[in-house]
C-alpha cells in the first residue's frame, strides 16, 4: 500500500478514479459539499438522467460517504462524517479526475 493510503483513501480513488462512474460520482460529492440535495435536484443541476443519479447515490451510501438525512420520497441526501474528514484525500482524486472544484 502507498504511504499515507488508508483504506479510506483506497476506496475514494476506487470509486472516483478507479471505476465507471467516477466523474459523476466527483461531481455529486463536490456538490453534496455545498449542501444537501435530493436526487432530484442533483439531476437537474447536473444534467443527468434521474435514475443514473439514483445509481450513483447508491453507491456512495452504500460505502458510507454519503447518507440520505431522512427517510421518505425527496429527502436530500449529505456527506458523511467520514466524508468530511477524509475530504482532502476525496478532493484529491477529484482534482486527478480533471473535475474543476
Amino acid at each position: 500500500m502507498p504511504s499515507g493510503v488508508d483504506g479510506v483513501g483506497l476506496l475514494v480513488r476506487w470509486l472516483i478514479e478507479g471505476s465507471r462512474g467516477g466523474v459523476t460520482r466527483a461531481r455529486i460529492l463536490m456538490l453534496l459539499r455545498e449542501r444537501p440535495r435530493n436526487a432530484h435536484q442533483l439531476s437537474q443541476e447536473l444534467g443527468l438522467n434521474y435514475r443514473t443519479v439514483l445509481h450513483h447515490l447508491e453507491v456512495l451510501a452504500r460505502h458510507g460517504l454519503i447518507a440520505r438525512l431522512y427517510e421518505g420520497y425527496g429527502a436530500p441526501y449529505a456527506l458523511t462524517n467520514l466524508a468530511e474528514r477524509h475530504w482532502s484525500v476525496i478532493e484529491d482524486s477529484i482534482r486527478r479526475v480533471g473535475v474543476r472544484l
